[in-house]
């Protein structure tokens, strides 16, 4: 597997090796003992998959608040998507800060995020298909959301005209009004 990394530390971009030939390809997604030979080592307990009918499909930007706080490991399996991870460490010298990256099944792309950053996701084709590693169960009361168009964030989402979204995502909360969950300092 493939290591890179971003301008946010622990925000890595993981890309599989593909083994193809006339049939199509083979790849292996996760390998722990891979990963953990780039000092990347995670229990991952719950996998997710999303289905988004329509271009334009915003999903975001979400969090699980400690001590439900999520690492994920995130692919697009059929469309494209531009993917987004927000640094809300607090002490974390890139504090505030994104990357977005574009995840389609061609480029083969996913991106680990880690606990302390807000995640999100808009469609760039119709019938997109999000699959995702969980390293904490879903728990409903440390769900939360972050308005994907805050000023403070200015996040180029990589798409025309407005999104599509879920009454959840339309009332969140504006980032410079955010209390934010994550009280560890990050060095």
């Amino acid at each position: 597997m493939q290591i890179d990394t971003t301008d946010i530390p622990g925000l890595v971009i993981v890309t599989p090796r593909r083994h193809g030939d006339q049939r199509g390809y083979f790849e292996e997604t996760w390998n722990r003992r891979a990963l953990a030979g780039h000092g990347i080592d995670i229990d991952f307990v719950q996998d997710n998959h999303s289905l988004s009918a329509e271009r334009g499909t915003l999903r975001g930007l979400h969090y699980q608040a400690p001590p439900h706080a999520q690492t994920k490991l995130v692919r697009c399996i059929a469309g494209a998507i531009w993917d987004v991870a927000v640094d809300v460490r607090p002490g974390s010298a890139t504090f505030g800060r994104w990357v977005g990256l574009e995840l389609t099944p061609e480029n083969g792309k996913q991106l680990l995020i880690p606990e302390g950053f807000l995640h999100g996701f808009v469609t760039l084709s119709p019938a997109a298909e999000v699959a995702y590693k969980c390293s904490d169960y879903y728990s409903p009361g440390a769900d939360g959301s972050v308005d994907w168009q805050s000023p403070a964030l200015a996040i180029d989402w990589q798409m025309e005209g407005p999104p599509k979204l879920s009454d959840k995502d339309a009332s969140a909360v504006d980032f410079a009004d955010w209390t934010n969950p994550f009280d560890e300092a990050v060095e």
